[in-house]
């Protein structure tokens, strides 16, 4: 159903450190960056997430009750993302990672926040 994902950054390089980290621990490479025109573009198993200065010209903001979710592999997986996304300018945010229950489904999940405020998830289905 979606052919991209795309996030505004005010700092396309801060948002380059940012995301290679957490993009290597799924196992992704490096984005490719346009400087000109402050973008960076990853391409990961059929999907592609863009991080892009606005074209408006406007500032960056993030989108108030937005998540952007990444399947994983495994719980270990997930735990690598978050703490590379930790070490490179992200916070943490909502629970620590761990499992959660959500009726029949177990999952793990962790969360992060991008350097310019951008909710982001991690998800492993048992």
């Amino acid at each position: 159903m979606y052919t991209h994902l795309t996030v505004g950054t005010n700092d396309p390089e801060k948002a380059r450190t940012f995301y290679d980290a957490v993009f290597a621990a799924l196992g992704a490479g490096p984005g490719m960056y346009d400087a000109e025109k402050g973008r960076l573009m990853y391409s990961h198993n059929g999907s592609l997430f863009l991080v892009t200065r606005p074209i408006d010209g406007q500032p960056a903001t993030h989108a108030n009750g937005g998540t952007i979710g990444f399947a994983v592999d495994s719980p270990e997986q997930a735990a690598a993302w978050h703490a590379a996304g930790v070490a490179n300018g992200g916070t943490t945010c909502e629970d620590p990672p761990g499992d959660r229950e959500m009726g029949p489904m177990k999952l793990y999940l962790a969360y992060l926040r991008d350097p310019d405020g951008n909710k982001l998830c991690t998800m492993h289905r048992y």
